[in-house]
């Protein structure tokens, strides 16, 4: 129903802003012919400015020169071909596979990020998501800081027709997570999703609210919340690193996601965020769409960054 996961990644990365237009259309140009030294620069300014960072970026060039200097004759699909398996390489193991283990119900993902990034939403897509797999999903709205954040999930809610327990502005953030493991265990959830406050990560006494909702939703299962996910907008580049990383030390991250994938030229950010930390990638954000929330797919994201067409 959903099509390829290929031409989702592809789709997705087309939607882009003028820039990343730029950055494919040096990429078009440099694959849609023989190399040269001139279309090498270009490939040079076009993966530095897709934030793929130096060491990737010298990686990739490296490997590319290397087979253009043993055949002149190279052509641009082929050094295409080598990026791909380059940043596949670069890539392995950051595939985060989400799988429910059946002796835990329900199953607890917060989900933490800086406002903007499009957590809320990523908690309602999720919650769709799962429930279209079977799972019985409910959603804790526990970002209570923000005033308008109850309405919007409250909203998506009944847009997808998912479960949710309510969160009044200005509560316990911590209370809203309690309550809603309590109405998990109670009415038989498989799953269920904590949308906390955004939360500006250079703020101690915020991250603080953090380790307070996860002492607290120990009271239900000293495990939980067994997934910490860090919702991440794709559009920050390498600022983004700095972003995970404190939130990494705060709250111990177990995965991200990566939103508006489908609105940068900066897309690279994901390859810096995991040659720093490590942290598995669960899904990733190319549109506005419920199902546009895509599981993450190293080969899928290489390919379609060297072969947007």
């Amino acid at each position: 129903m959903l099509g390829s996961l290929l031409q989702k990644f592809k789709d997705g990365l087309r939607r882009t802003t003028p820039t990343f237009h730029k950055f494919f259309g040096k990429l078009g140009g440099v694959f849609g012919k023989k190399l040269d030294d001139a279309a090498l620069v270009e490939l040079e300014e076009a993966l530095y400015g897709a934030d793929f960072g130096v060491e990737t970026t010298e990686e990739i060039l490296a490997e590319i020169k290397s087979a253009y200097r043993k055949n002149k004759d190279l052509h641009g699909r082929e050094a295409a071909a080598i990026g791909t398996a380059v940043l596949a390489r670069v890539l392995s193991g950051s595939e985060g596979r989400f799988a429910p283990e059946a002796s835990r119900r329900p199953e607890v993902i917060a989900l933490v990020g800086v406002n903007g990034a499009g957590k809320t939403t990523t908690a309602a897509k999720l919650a769709w998501r799962f429930g279209n797999d079977g799972s019985k999903v409910i959603l804790g709205a526990c970002d209570t800081f923000r005033a308008a954040a109850g309405e919007q999930i409250d909203a998506w809610a009944k847009r997808l027709g998912v479960e949710i327990v309510p969160g009044r502005h200005g509560a316990d953030s911590a209370a809203v997570a309690f309550d809603t493991l309590a109405a998990a265990k109670a009415r038989g959830h498989d799953i269920a999703i904590l949308d906390t406050a955004g939360r500006l990560h250079t703020k101690a006494h915020l991250m603080e609210e953090l380790r307070k909702l996860s002492r607290v939703v120990q009271k239900h299962d000293a495990s939980a919340p067994h997934h910490r996910w860090l919702v991440v907008d794709g559009s920050l580049g390498s600022n983004s690193i700095e972003q995970a990383r404190v939130f990494h030390e705060a709250f111990g991250l177990t995965g991200l996601v990566v939103t508006k994938l489908d609105g940068t030229s900066r897309g690279g950010a994901i390859v810096g965020i995991w040659r720093a930390l490590r942290i598995p990638i669960y899904f990733v954000g190319l549109g506005e769409k419920p199902e546009d929330l895509q599981p993450f797919s190293v080969n899928d994201y290489a390919e379609a960054i060297f072969s947007p067409e």
